[in-house]
């Protein structure tokens, strides 16, 4: 077994596949005696730190030169376009629900409306109904009326008729009978009645 302190030269710490940290790693080891300078740690200037050295640099620059502003001022204004849009959404939907709530209204007035129209249209046939009915009525009442007249008369006239004729026909039977009956002497007689009577 080999002794350690037989080997001359810095204790090996690990070995990796990449020269340039190996480098790095060795360079890191050596100190003034060796012949070297003395540094700091190598992944500071390694290529992980120039990486984050630049990016830091970037930022730096990118606050210097108030992109962050810029950003954030953009970022405002999107916030408030989308408020904006939000709000006129809002008074949008606002709009139509006001919109749909007087249509309904509308609809229920005109359906009121059209039922107090309709109960109107009953009520007016149903008067016009009893109108003519009672018109009617009335109607068959006069021609029962002056049919009635009509017979009345006809049969009064019949009556007169009959009872001129009845008058005639007793008239000229007693003409008849005083003809036969009566001589001259009753006829001064009933003559002489007749004036002391006026």
């Amino acid at each position: 077994m080999a002794n350690p302190a037989e080997h001359s030269g810095p204790p090996e710490l690990f070995t990796t596949e990449d020269p340039a940290m190996e480098h790095a790693m060795e360079g890191g080891a050596h100190t003034e005696a060796d012949g070297g300078h003395a540094e700091g740690p190598s992944f500071i200037f390694g290529p992980g730190g120039w990486v984050g050295l630049a990016m830091l640099v970037f930022l730096l620059i990118l606050v210097w030169k108030g992109v962050h502003k810029a950003i954030a001022g953009g970022l405002d204004s999107k916030i408030a376009a989308i408020r904006e849009s939000l709000d006129e959404a809002k008074k949008l939907r606002e709009e139509a629900e006001a919109l749909r709530a007087e249509y309904a209204a509308k609809i229920a007035n005109a359906e009121k409306d059209a039922a107090a129209m309709l109960e109107n249209a009953k009520a007016e046939a149903d008067a016009i109904v009893k109108k003519a009915t009672a018109d009617t009525k009335a109607v068959i009442a006069r021609r029962e009326q002056m049919a009635s007249d009509k017979i009345a008369a006809a049969e009064r006239q019949a009556l007169d008729e009959l009872r001129a004729k009845a008058a005639d026909a007793s008239t000229a039977a007693a003409a008849a009978l005083i003809s036969e009956k009566h001589d001259a002497e009753a006829d001064k007689a009933l003559a002489d009645k007749v004036i002391s009577g006026l």
